[in-house]
């Protein structure tokens, strides 16, 4: 028995205004999540975006083609329901922040984790009043309460499109810090994902790239980026001021 594939049932896309914003449309039809809600967004840009997708699709068409469907019926689905719950697992990346988690040897990579890393954590103690502490080694030491209790709330006014976009961006990086430079444009995003690579990077000089770890990081890095641009899209910043 063959495998079942999606097949395209639409022949035209487009994209109309309502009371909830803007809904992307299938021949007439509103186009629905897998949990069957209107694919409803915040901003005429992301609509556009998304349509986009949905119109290149081929006889056969795959989710996995478009990335931006993804993210926002995750963030229709699944944020919007569970809202405090991604709050909370996105907050306790703070705890263990990547960035304050540096090596004991050797100097080389003592130096540069505080060349590339120190300038983001003390950019984040300025802008957000949230200086976290920096410790040697792997076992985990809390951080202050009150500095996480500061970053819960800079998380929790994120509405649900805002907040699938930080979580892509805090997950894939393992740093809380390096998800709100993205979206607070502190650096270029693929700066920004550099900045989260500072171990591979010098393993990889000292040892040489092994082709499947650096395939694995290069799909980490497509999602990253799409994840900003998921975000400003919900923001309302068109694809031509992104590619600027």
């Amino acid at each position: 028995m063959n495998a079942w594939t999606p097949r395209r049932f639409w022949s035209h896309v487009d994209v109309v205004e309502n009371m909830d914003g803007w809904t992307v449309m299938l021949d007439h039809h509103v186009a629905t999540t897998p949990a069957k809600s209107a694919l409803n967004l915040p901003t005429r840009q992301l609509a556009d975006a998304i349509a986009r997708e949905w119109a290149v699709q081929g006889e056969v068409f795959s989710i996995n083609t478009m990335p931006l469907t993804k993210l926002a019926n995750a963030a229709i689905d699944k944020v919007s329901v569970h809202k405090c719950e991604v709050s909370d697992t996105i907050v306790a990346y703070g705890d263990s922040d990547l960035l304050c988690y540096r090596a004991d040897g050797p100097v080389g990579l003592i130096g540069r984790q505080s060349e590339q890393w120190d300038p983001v954590l003390n950019q984040a103690a300025r802008e957000l009043d949230a200086q976290l502490a920096v410790h040697y080694g792997v076992m985990h030491v809390p951080q202050s309460k009150v500095i996480l209790g500061k970053l819960e709330t800079q998380v929790k006014t994120f509405d649900s499109f805002g907040l699938i976009a930080l979580y892509e961006l805090v997950t894939l990086t393992g740093s809380l810090v390096l998800g709100l430079a993205a979206i607070r444009d502190w650096r270029d995003p693929d700066v920004i994902w550099q900045l989260s690579r500072v171990d591979e990077t010098w393993q990889e000089e000292q040892w040489g790239r092994d082709e499947e770890a650096h395939y694995l990081a290069a799909c980490k890095r497509d999602a990253f980026c799409r994840a900003k641009q998921f975000y400003d899209l919900a923001q309302g910043i068109s694809c031509d001021q992104l590619e600027r």
